[in-house]
């Protein structure tokens, strides 16, 4: 007589935890913007950062998800069961609508890495409008968002060797930099000295501190997978700290490699857009292998931003549906779900505000434009989502009697507490200081003009989520009628 074998579960290990949330966190890019807004005195931010910030970032995300470890909301739950379920509901809609920003900004990303396979320079905002390029924008979202759910194990896969690929071509810029220095390489950035490392406390260097708040969060995107890992009490730590030496390393010697090349006093205006293939571009002619090196970084970034793509749609659309009060989602929003069990609307949802963000951008004078300010509002929206993380940390520790977890962060409980009110607090100042528009000077009819869309942006994303309780009242009405 034949027996079925029971199906074997599989388990993700914590190396590929730690590269899926890689490919949400930080990436070569994302140390290009900090260099152009503070200079070489940003290494002295990304230090600063990394002792007081990402690591108990990181560390207070293995707490929570292992209290958590039966939750499939993310975020969402840990704010819902620390604390109460309309917070709960507020967390979901923030952390879901706060990644439709940077899905529009991702997708840009991969408009501009084909540009330099197919061009080879840096000539896309003259070839193309700004009408076209939010075309190529949306329909890139489209395309992908069908392909995914139609990609078996699409995930893993493109977290695998877009994150894998990214750290190595990262340590590989930093060592080559590293040699052609010592090999007779002029250094830039003069004078190279302690000098030169010195902040400027000034409202434009704590304007954009939110900057790199945003490439430096996204630790909690991990949480949903704690049930899929074989030992998470061990392993997920591990994915933790492995997560916040990557960031680390990348971080503050991919900004020193910069200063080896770029001078920080003279930064080309179009550095957040173009400034990595100018990177590996200035590189290989150092190197005396041409274009070589930029063409391998653009294949490898456009294979990135694809798997950011991925991660960013899978995890933002289980946190939304996962675990959110009933009282507060319409029915229509959540009941409906595709084959891979995810809520079919939440992606209806990601197409709408996209457009609508697209069609805001259409209003900014070039690409680059567009390139910078998507990334300012990132800076904004992302850094007030990050304050709930911190938020359900203070909550639960306040309480820490009723919860139970395999791994606590700081034994001690005011020791506890005082890191978490830090963290929150610096957060959320960040946040708000990031809507002072950057790259403009103040005052000017351009500063106005995206002073007024950071704040209709803000009030839209977050605004709409006071519609859905609404709308969940009157389908509960239409039902007892």
């Amino acid at each position: 007589m034949d027996t079925l074998e029971p199906t074997k579960k599989h388990y993700m290990s914590w190396p590929v935890i730690a590269l899926i949330d890689f490919v949400t966190i930080i990436s070569f890019e994302n140390i290009f913007y900090p260099f152009q807004n503070q200079g070489l005195s940003v290494v002295i931010s990304w230090i600063f950062l990394l002792f007081t910030y990402v690591i108990p970032y990181a560390l207070i995300s293995s707490q929570m998800s292992l209290t958590f470890d039966n939750q499939a909301g993310g975020l969402a739950s840990w704010v819902r069961h620390s604390s109460n379920d309309t917070l709960g509901y507020w967390t979901s809609w923030m952390y879901w609508v706060q990644s439709v920003p940077y899905i529009v900004d991702v997708s840009n990303s991969v408009i501009v890495s084909f540009s330099w396979i197919i061009f080879g320079d840096n000539s896309l905002d003259k070839r193309i409008s700004t009408f076209w390029f939010g075309m190529l924008t949306f329909v890139i979202i489209l395309i992908f968002i069908l392909l995914e759910n139609r990609l078996k194990n699409s995930l893993e896969i493109l977290s695998l060797i877009g994150g894998g690929a990214m750290f190595i071509m990262s340590m590989l810029f930093v060592l080559l930099a590293g040699w052609a220095v010592m090999h007779g390489h002029h250094i830039a950035t003069q004078p190279f000295n302690l000098g030169a490392f010195k902040p400027s406390f000034s409202l434009n260097y704590f304007s954009t501190t939110g900057l790199l708040i945003f490439a430096m969060s996204g630790a909690e995107l991990a949480a949903p997978y704690v049930s899929q890992m074989r030992n998470p009490k061990r392993d997920f730590p591990k994915a933790m700290w492995m997560l916040a030496i990557m960031t680390g390393f990348l971080t503050i010697f991919g900004t020193l490699a910069l200063a080896m090349f770029f001078n920080a006093h003279h930064i080309p205006h179009d550095f957040k857009m173009n400034g990595p293939y100018y990177a590996f571009q200035l590189l290989g002619n150092s190197l005396g292998i041409g274009k070589t090196l930029m063409y391998i970084f653009a294949v490898v970034q456009a294979l990135f931003m694809m798997a950011q793509l991925a991660v960013l749609l899978d995890a933002s659309s289980r946190v939304f549906a996962g675990d959110v009060a009933d009282r507060f989602m319409p029915k229509w929003l959540t009941e409906k779900k595709n084959k891979s069990g995810r809520p079919v609307h939440s992606y209806t949802f990601t197409v709408g505000l996209s457009l609508f963000l697209l069609l805001l951008t259409g209003t900014l004078p070039n690409i680059n434009t567009i390139y910078n300010w998507l990334l300012n509002i990132n800076g904004i929206i992302s850094p007030y989502k990050t304050c709930w993380v911190f938020f359900a940390f203070v909550a639960m520790r306040m309480h820490q009697e009723r919860y139970h977890s395999d791994y606590v962060f700081i034994k001690n409980k005011t020791g506890a507490l005082t890191v978490g009110w830090w963290c929150l607090i610096f957060t959320f100042v960040c946040a708000t200081l990031g809507f002072i528009p950057q790259n403009v000077k103040m005052g000017t009819p351009a500063f106005s003009h995206q002073l007024i869309m950071n704040f209709i942006t803000v009030f839209v994303l977050f605004g709409l989520g006071l519609i859905l309780p609404w709308i969940r009242k009157h389908e509960e009405k239409k039902n007892k009628q």
